[in-house]
């Protein structure tokens, strides 16, 4: 069972930060003194037990009218592929923890947690600190010049969750101060995850190309960059995903024409790995690494979300990461989906890698800002400031989400790997009860793809799913990808949000 925690805004952000907020509301504001210390000081229940039955009452609910259905129609302008894909009776209305309340006036399982982003679900009340600090004053925009106390907070804050450091100590100060290899002790502040990934490639071909002609030339220059991504199943690229950008998409196989003209003209190569082939990774780095070729980076997710939600096993990883030390290539972890729903927040640590560049994001702020990161070390980084703009990436009121998502799973993280557990187990049962449909389960604890016998099968499932108002989608579309249904419960998910999930399931294979 998660643990409620109760933390003030002074708690968070430390008494001499807040004694200046204050004094600002009350001189720039005109804010009550008062009123001003109570804002700083009050603390807040992040998950009262309340809070959690309220929660499963409605969930109980799944699939009925609690509320009126809204009767305006609205379109919006959308494209015509968005047009397609939206459902708009399941649009949002409101919400509370697993539970999203549509536009039908229905009650809905958030299974995947609105696409991986809410892992405290809807409404967590620990956010109310943020709206307390709006009513402060405290200013979310800033800018890369002026970087807000917040955001300076989060990121020494994040360094510290990432080395294992407990408190901020002459420990952290050498860290900080570190020029060693694989060090992680810089970070950048950006919007999307899809920007994160492209300026960690970006670092990574400062070591190919110059940046501007103020640089100077780089270390591999003249040779061909070859990034490595992970292979599907017909030997392309379209098990990877990196982001929407031009470089991430030509990385999973999209703009062929493009990715084809920067073949021919030796600018750089992309080149997939078998999934948890050690053989064949040794061999393909190998043969990247002769001639005019140098392997330029080696970028991968652990669970593969968009590919069946395939694991990458942790000896795989741990070779791989040596070989790619031996051949000076650098690592790119891609935590994006699965950063913050296991315990420690981060999965590479479980897996013991020591990588170049990890990716944070969708989870990390819980779905109240987009905000994403990439963490680095002294040696990559190598970009200048307007290497990775990006005017709003220094949101305070992003940071101080982060915060108190992290202060919330780091003293959770015990219970986070319990429910995890929970989930196999439960997903485990169904495939021991339906072996005709159910071929297997891919991905770890939350994140979560049932893999079936076939696509029909795959597609029928979802279908009776979602018209039981749960929150899933099948995967049915990637070159020789196994037909999948996908989950990522948020972590606040308890056994009654579970047992409700495997009954409706167990309902619905039934029906296959």
């Amino acid at each position: 069972m998660l643990h409620n925690v109760s933390r003030s805004l002074s708690d968070l952000l430390g008494k001499d930060y807040m004694d200046a907020v204050k004094n600002a509301a009350i001189e720039v504001l005109g804010i009550d003194s008062a009123i001003a210390e109570e804002l700083a000081e009050t603390k807040v229940d992040f998950f009262p037990p309340e809070f959690g039955e309220r929660c499963d009452k409605l969930a109980a609910r799944v699939g009925e009218q609690v509320i009126p259905p809204l009767s305006v129609k609205l379109e919006g302008a959308p494209t015509e592929s968005f047009r397609r894909a939206t459902n708009v009776n399941a649009a949002p209305v409101g919400g509370i923890g697993c539970v999203r309340v549509g536009q039908d006036g229905r009650s809905y399982i958030a299974a995947k947690s609105e696409h991986y982003h809410i892992p405290l679900g809807h409404s967590f009340p620990g956010y109310q600190l943020i709206t307390k600090a709006r009513q402060l004053g405290i200013p979310n925009a800033t800018h890369n010049n002026t970087r807000g106390y917040i955001t300076r907070l989060m990121e020494r804050q994040i360094i510290m969750d990432i080395n294992g450091i407990d408190k901020p100590d002459e420990r952290l100060q050498e860290i900080l101060n570190s020029k060693e290899a694989k060090v992680l002790n810089r970070l950048i502040n950006l919007e999307t995850g899809s920007l994160a990934v492209e300026a960690a490639i970006k670092m990574i071909l400062t070591r190919f190309y110059r940046l501007d002609k103020t640089f100077d030339a780089p270390k591999y220059h003249g040779k061909i960059p070859v990034f490595l991504v992970v292979e599907d199943n017909k030997e392309g690229l379209e098990a990877n995903y990196h982001g929407t950008t031009v470089l991430a998409q030509t990385l999973r196989g999209m703009w062929p024409e493009l990715c084809t003209r920067f073949e021919e003209a030796g600018i750089y190569h992309v080149v997939s790995v078998k999934k948890n082939d050690t053989a064949d990774f040794e061999a393909k780095i190998k043969r990247y690494n002769e001639g005019d070729y140098k392997t330029a980076g080696f970028l991968h997710e652990i669970i593969l979300m968009n590919y069946g939600g395939i694991r990458l096993k942790p000896e795989y990883l741990q070779k791989a990461y040596e070989l790619c030390e031996e051949y000076d290539t650098p690592t790119v972890a891609d935590e994006i989906q699965s950063c913050m729903w296991y315990e420690g927040m981060f999965l590479f640590k479980q897996y013991k890698l020591k990588p170049d560049f990890v990716i944070i994001g969708k989870g990390f702020p819980g779905g109240e800002y987009p905000a994403s990161k990439v963490i680095t070390s002294y040696e990559m980084d190598s970009l200048n400031q307007f290497g990775a703009l990006v005017t709003n990436g220094q949101e305070e009121l992003a940071s101080l989400a982060y915060l108190i998502t992290m202060e919330f799973v780091r003293e959770n993280g015990s219970e986070v790997a319990k429910a995890g557990q929970k989930v196999d187990e439960a997903l485990a049962g169904l495939v021991a009860e339906f072996p005709d449909h159910i071929t297997c389960v891919e991905g770890q604890g939350h994140l979560a793809a049932i893999h079936f016998s076939g696509v029909e099968e795959a597609a029928k499932f979802a279908r009776a799913v979602n018209g039981m108002c749960i929150d899933v989608s099948a995967q049915l579309y990637k070159a020789d990808c196994p037909p999948a249904v996908l989950l990522k419960l948020p972590l606040i998910a308890d056994d009654i949000v579970l047992q409700i999930l495997i009954e409706k399931f167990s309902m619905a294979l039934k029906n296959i």
